[in-house]
């Protein structure tokens, strides 16, 4: 894993010590001592990514209270991702997200009442994700704090997991060409500077088929409004919003 843990200039060294031998990565006790791609910046309260070798980027968090994932919880009942995974009024299905990320597509579906696992591969993006659940659910807000409730955080490869007994496997390979955004550009470019020359990225065909071969009743993968369907069969339907198309696979 292409990361260091490194204590912010406020932060607790001990602390961060600690969180690096727990993840197994190196630790530095400033980021002059940083040698990889990327930092896991340990601070008092919260923890962040941040890109240090060329292009220097910007910190990427996961905060499921701030203000942009409020926006999205005003509008969650709106949002195509709830209907393609199968909410209705009387309805919230368990979902395995198998490509979690920043979780935030998973927020909005627990949001909407979803029991959710997100399940992510990279130690660092892992430890945020939990670093975010815990602090959601201290929210002053009672519905943040009871969709932090209904997510659960494993750091596994999916494709080795074992996602049988969910009612939906939830699909979201990283595609660059998705978003032309900078703050999507700089989250997308940290996260793949995590992996090592000798890490590749999960194929998303091998992702589909891993999904196939569990005993689960709907498969969803985000794609591109504009972009082929993964793999060589057909989705039973797809729910297409104005960037983003949602392909359905009942099994």
């Amino acid at each position: 894993m292409n990361c260091t843990v490194c204590p912010s200039s406020g932060a607790d060294r001990h602390r961060a010590q600690g969180i690096a031998t727990r993840l197994g990565l190196p630790f530095a006790k400033r980021l002059t001592e940083v040698t990889t791609s990327v930092v896991l910046v340990i601070d008092v309260e919260r923890s962040w990514l941040q890109r240090v070798s060329e292009p220097v980027l910007g910190p990427v968090t996961v905060d499921f209270t701030s203000s942009a994932m409020l926006h999205r919880r005003r509008a969650g009942h709106n949002e195509p991702i709830g209907r393609a995974v199968g909410v209705r009024a009387d309805r919230c299905p368990t979902v395995f997200d198998a490509t979690a990320g920043l979780g935030r597509d998973a927020f909005v579906l627990a949001d909407l009442g979803c029991r959710i696992t997100l399940c992510e591969q990279m130690t660092p993006v892992a430890h945020l994700l939990e670093e975010a659940v815990s602090l959601a659910k201290m929210s002053t807000l009672q519905k943040v704090q009871m969709a932090a409730g209904r997510m659960t955080v494993t750091c596994a490869d999916s494709t080795t997991s074992d996602a049988s007994g969910y009612d939906v496997i939830y699909l979201d390979p990283m595609f660059p060409e998705r978003s032309k955004t900078a703050a999507v550009k700089k989250d997308l470019a940290t996260l793949q500077a995590l992996r090592s020359d000798s890490e590749q990225d999960i194929d998303a065909t091998a992702l589909l088929a891993w999904a196939k071969e569990q005993s689960v009743p709907r498969i969803v993968v985000k794609r591109p409004v504009k972009a082929t369907v993964v793999g060589s069969a057909r989705p039973s339907h797809s729910i297409i919003g104005k960037t983003i198309r949602y392909d359905v696979f009942i099994q």
